[in-house]
């Protein structure tokens, strides 16, 4: 079914092929919490990929005479549309008239003065599921500030396209970041709901302040569902196949390796100039809206075309990380300082430079997992 989605005129898949056609996102789920924002005045936490249906879950509140008052917005802003890493700042809804508070850069945690003239903040944003994608760290923000001004969250629950695995080293908390701000695995296997539940039950919010937090549950989703929207969550996750490869290739962030960043097709190719393998080559080029200073700009990468294939597997894909430092001859300059922040540890490097293999680094995650799965299973809202 070809797509119509009309909101900002942004961000629009090819095609949306809905396995699970019954599922319905929290946002959906009106009659649960339109209640509770009942003489309430309400803030929002939300993006692009706030949608009922083809609204604007922003657009439904207000038609819902709901007492908006402020709209918070995460990294790539409000409608989605800066890339990793860029500026976003506050400004005002065009729409609306409603102001637009940036949550990212120098300002990640609402001040006292952000929640001022509101008593509720709904977060309704699409999550992917990988540690290093920073809508949570935003949730976590959102809350601690929330707690500490004695305000409700409620989010709104979505499905994790990701979220039918646990994967990956677990965090070491010194190497704790905007990235990482978890002891997590790379893949956590849960919805932005259940993961609220986890920051608030296990006590991670500063000083052990406790967030009065609701969540407005998904229906018929499970953990096994295959969930596929058509809006991109963020400028470089333009296909539900980076999505799905988004966990194992941005690891290379922390390299010399290009993963398509500058292409139209980012995160679904590997490759560098002096790669000798590989059938597929690639030139990063300034795209604006996507990446208007790409690594490796204007050279040409040899490596690996992902677009196509079945990569929705249960499991961290490390064969590419694997035969791009062994054949690139170039292991003094293979990683740069950012990777042990967004592998989450100073283990992978090591396991790599040792010649590990895949199945070798991936048992020595196997205790840390089963410790996390045990922690996490205590909020699992879905089977």
């Amino acid at each position: 079914m070809k797509s119509k989605i009309t909101f900002f005129g942004l961000f629009l898949f090819a095609t949306i092929t809905l396995f699970a056609k019954d599922i319905k996102v929290g946002a959906e789920q009106t009659v649960e919490y339109l209640p509770l924002l009942k003489n309430k005045r309400v803030g929002i936490v939300t993006n692009q990929t706030g949608l009922i249906g083809h609204v604007h879950v922003v657009d439904s509140l207000l038609n819902a005479k709901v007492n908006l008052q402020k709209i918070y917005c995460p990294e790539h802003g409000f409608r989605g549309e800066v890339e990793a890493g860029g500026i976003v700042n506050s400004s005002k809804d065009e729409k609306t008239g409603l102001p637009i508070i940036s949550l990212y850069g120098s300002h990640k945690k609402p001040k006292p003065e952000d929640l001022e003239g509101v008593d509720i903040v709904i977060f309704d944003i699409q999550d992917v599921g990988a540690r290093f994608y920073t809508y949570i760290s935003t949730l976590h923000y959102v809350m601690e500030a929330c707690a500490e001004q004695g305000k409700e969250v409620i989010v709104l629950d979505r499905p994790n396209p990701n979220g039918f695995y646990v994967d990956g080293p677990v965090l070491d908390m010194k190497y704790k970041s905007f990235i990482g701000m978890h002891p997590v695995p790379i893949v956590y296997g849960m919805t932005i709901g259940e993961y609220g539940q986890m920051i608030n039950g296990e006590g991670w919010l500063a000083n052990g302040v406790k967030c009065k937090l609701t969540v407005i549950k998904n229906k018929n989703y499970t953990h096994e569902s295959v969930y596929e929207f058509s809006m991109r969550p963020s400028p470089n996750l333009r296909s539900m196949n980076a999505i799905y490869l988004y966990p194992s290739l941005c690891l290379f962030e922390g390299t010399i390796v290009s993963i398509g960043r500058g292409t139209y097709q980012p995160f679904e190719c590997v490759g560098h100039p002096d790669y000798k393998g590989g059938s597929f080559s690639f030139i990063p080029v300034p795209l604006k809206g996507y990446s208007e200073d790409p690594p490796l700009k204007n050279q040409v990468c040899r490596g690996y075309d992902l677009s196509i294939g079945e990569h929705r597997k249960p499991q961290l894909d490390l064969s590419y990380m694997l035969d791009m430092y062994q054949n690139l001859n170039k292991k003094d300059s293979f990683f740069t300082s950012f990777f042990e922040k967004v592998a989450g540890t100073a283990s992978l490097r090591k396991q790599i430079e040792d010649g590990l293999t895949e199945d070798e680094i991936r048992t020595s995650w196997q205790s840390d997992l089963e410790q996390f799965k045990a922690i996490r299973k205590k909020y699992l809202l879905y089977k």
